[in-house]
């Protein structure tokens, strides 16, 4: 039995209306109950018993077919919201038009939809993955460029595998109802038998034991025979431990292959996205469809090096080709959907708030063939410069799909001095993955926190860093030629020549001859280096993206890089021979119910004496403000090495902790926790070599150095989605307390947005 539902029908239209029925409780007459095993139990042994058999990882490899469809609406708006000046127009236009209701009966203003057809290859040990696209067709609003939505619309970033006991959803780890842990997370029911096409098949009914959990309610169906999964209809409720998620509904059907595995044939997917003030809701609606699987002998490596191929003309409109193609045929629902988008696009407000919205995420605004950006860095304050106004500019694919070329320029009202730089890249090859680039720049840069030292993830502590007393800033004149490619599958290499030239705005002087202390001071060089670099990531999957490449996806094995730098002396006035050799071990680590951690692992050797600017000047962190890259409670320019080896961890515990405590989980807060070391030495020559007096005779400090064996220490612990996007950390320095101003413990806080 099933619970009644009524829709309203319209008079002389032919329609197909579409009904999700709920099941509805059947009174017994009589119920019997004897002491014993819950009779699911057994079922899930046997399941755990069969499952190397029956999962898909058991296939050597196979390929398949594959349609996916994909529909994100807004819904839930505040009428408020609708009303509003910036939004009033764009719903008076769509009041006009026929009104679409999601399965609920509500209204939704659909914003996109996509088809994609493919052909996926799949092998295991090792896993890898490769989606040949041979025809997409995207209508969304404000999208000019498709070109890496055709990308990833597709099959490869929507593969669920219930065998494994965690599955991945939105970069989170969900326990799998049938985990060989489920008994700890999951009550189990069996409710049901009956026969589901030729299979006949036993119905669970699963529920969570605690609400906040990553874990999964609904029903799944096991076959009597095999004891595999022929079905599942799981919820992921807004009370887990997530954020912005009203719920996630995940329904798949499987089907044997003839060697015994079974695969995936349907799948849907559907996110509710929740609204918040002033945003409307959202919901993402995902369909697979799989067929014509094949079990084959797999292919050579290299064919499987190519995440994503899109075929030359798979934009291109077919007569025909989608009728005949598609696994299921559009709905009524679906044409008024792509009419509504199209509608949409034809109001001139759209296009301008798509731009507003693409200047905010990218910090680029596009002028044709030029972005003008990033704005981030526009201004800045200091001690040096006073005023810092500076405008940037990168060539787009509207210029060129081989040639990119950026620039800046930038001026402080103190100093009364232009700084500049501009690069020109040139992409050789996109398969393998090749690029040249050849750059000059003139500007001010600071000892510890190099442009070169850190990230572009980091881009907000860098800005930041230009503004207050600016730390032994000195001028930076550069020019770099490198060529990088990805030569082979996880490994990507890089050659470079770059000749600068250091010359500081503070005391500074070293000898020219270290061993006479009488020798001659020099207060500034000049440096030509050739540096190697090696980074090897297995089972890295790259999208294009314009004239870039993107990560897509979590890689759960560690990234390693290795540099290796020789100085040349007396090429183009450089002053020093040398040999540096740098490497570099990260990784972020599922551990499913207890959270992720992540590490990074660091060390390095330099093997000639030199001025300390030269040796490795460790980050510190005197900003309010949090960043994984610094040593958060280590003041800027403390400590300086030319040997050194670093581990910086955290572990995000997600609601490990704090949903076992009755009150605060409706808060949703997740502790972490941070332990920062670092060992670090510096030569006696290294030291000998910096002059105690510039050449006016006047003194200059020196440079601060770690004990050999006596490590930095720094322990941390904090709290992360403090109203959804605020972190707050704290931490403790453990050594080196006797060190002048520096401080035992310290509060960093950050922002970010996350599930």
């Amino acid at each position: 039995g099933y619970a009644t539902r009524e829709k309203a029908l319209e008079h002389g239209v032919s329609q197909t209306i579409n009904f999700q029925l709920t099941p509805e409780t059947i009174n017994l007459q009589e119920v019997v109950v004897k002491a014993g095993e819950n009779p699911a139990f057994e079922i899930l042994r046997r399941v755990q018993k069969n499952k190397e058999t029956n999962d898909k990882r058991n296939l050597t490899a196979y390929q398949y077919e594959s349609y996916t469809k994909l529909e994100v609406d807004v819904h839930d708006v505040d009428e408020k919201l609708k009303k509003s000046f910036a939004l009033r127009k764009i719903f008076r236009v769509i009041d006009s038009l026929k009104q679409i209701n999601n399965d609920e009966g509500e209204p939704i203003v659909p914003v996109f939809i996509s088809e994609t057809l493919s052909t996926v290859y799949q092998k295991n040990n090792p896993e890898v993955k490769r989606e040949n696209i041979f025809k997409t067709k995207v209508n969304g609003v404000g999208l000019d460029n498709n070109t890496l939505l055709t990308q990833i619309v597709g099959n490869s970033l929507q593969d669920f595998n219930f065998y494994r006991n965690w599955v991945t959803l939105m970069y989170k780890d969900f326990v799998s109802p049938i985990a060989a842990s489920g008994r700890i997370y999951y009550d189990y029911e069996l409710s049901d038998s009956l026969m589901i096409d030729n299979d006949y098949c036993y119905r669970l009914d699963i529920y969570k034991k605690s609400k906040q959990d990553l874990a999964f309610a609904g029903t799944i169906w096991i076959t009597k025979n095999e004891y595999a999964l022929k079905r599942l209809d799981l919820t992921v409720d807004k009370d887990a431990n997530l954020n912005f998620i009203n719920k996630i509904k995940i329904q798949q059907e499987l089907t044997k292959t003839n060697t015994g595995s079974w695969v995936p044939s349907k799948t849907r997917i559907l996110m509710d996205i929740k609204a918040l003030k002033n945003f409307p809701g959202m919901l993402a609606k995902t369909y697979i469809s799989n067929r014509d699987v094949q079990v084959t002998e797999e292919k050579e490596a290299k064919f499987y090096e190519t995440f994503v191929e899109v075929a030359e003309d798979a934009q291109l409109e077919s007569k025909g080709f989608w009728e005949e193609h598609r696994h299921d045929p559009l709905t009524t629902t679906d044409l008024q959907v792509r009419a509504m988008i199209d509608t949409i696009n034809h109001i001139p407000i759209v296009k301008t708030y798509v731009e507003l919205l693409d200047i905010l995420i990218n910090g680029y605004k596009t002028v044709g063939k030029v972005d003008v950006g990033p704005y981030l860095y526009t201004y800045a304050f200091n001690n040096i410069e006073g005023h810092r106004f500076r405008l940037g500019f990168r060539t787009n694919p509207y210029f060129s799909k081989k040639w990119i070329i950026k620039g800046y320029g930038a001026y402080g009202t103190k100093d009364n001095r232009f700084k500049y730089g501009g690069s020109l890249d040139y992409i050789l090859s996109r398969k393998p993955w090749t690029q040249f680039s050849a750059g000059h720049s003139r500007d001010i840069d600071q000892l510890g926190i190099q442009a070169s030292e850190l990230s572009d993830d980091n881009a907000i502590f860098y800005s930041f860093t230009r503004f207050g007393n600016l730390v032994r800033p000195y001028w930076l004149t550069q020019n770099y030629l490198s060529v990088k490619s990805a030569l082979n599958k996880g490994f990507t290499e890089t050659v470079s020549i770059t000749h600068k030239n250091f010359d500081p705005l503070f005391d500074f002087a070293y000898r020219k001859d270290p061993s006479d202390v009488n020798s001659q001071i020099g207060e500034n060089y000049t440096t030509t280096e050739i540096s190697f670099t090696t980074r090897f990531a297995r089972d890295e999957k790259y999208v294009e993206y314009w004239n870039d490449r993107l990560n897509v996806g979590l890689n759960i094995w560690p990234v390693f890089t290795v540099k290796y730098t020789l100085g040349v002396q007396n090429v183009f006035g450089s002053d020093f021979n040398y040999h540096k050799l740098e490497g570099n071990i990260k990784q972020d680590l599922k551990m499913g119910f207890f959270g992720t951690s992540t590490y990074n692992i660091r060390g390095g050797h330099i093997f000639n004496q030199l001025p300390y600017p030269l040796l490795k000047v460790h980050i510190g962190n005197e900003s309010l403000f949090y960043t994984n890259v610094a040593f958060n409670t280590m003041q800027f320019f403390e400590f300086v090495s030319d040997s050194y080896a670093s581990l910086q961890y955290q572990h995000s515990f997600d609601g490990f902790i704090l949903n076992r405590i009755p009150l605060m989980r409706r808060l949703k807060w997740r502790m972490v926790a941070n332990a920062n070391v670092l060992y670090g030495s510096t030569r006696q020559e290294n030291r000998d070599i910096i002059a105690e007096t510039n050449s006016d005779g006047e003194p200059i400090p020196g440079f601060g150095y770690l004990d050999k064996g006596k490590p930095f220490i720094e322990l941390g612990y904090g709290i992360e989605n403090i109203f959804k996007v605020g972190r707050i950390d704290a931490f403790h320095r453990l050594t080196y307390l006797d060190n002048p101003e520096v401080s035992k413990f310290t509060i960093k806080i950050s922002f970010q947005v996350i599930l």
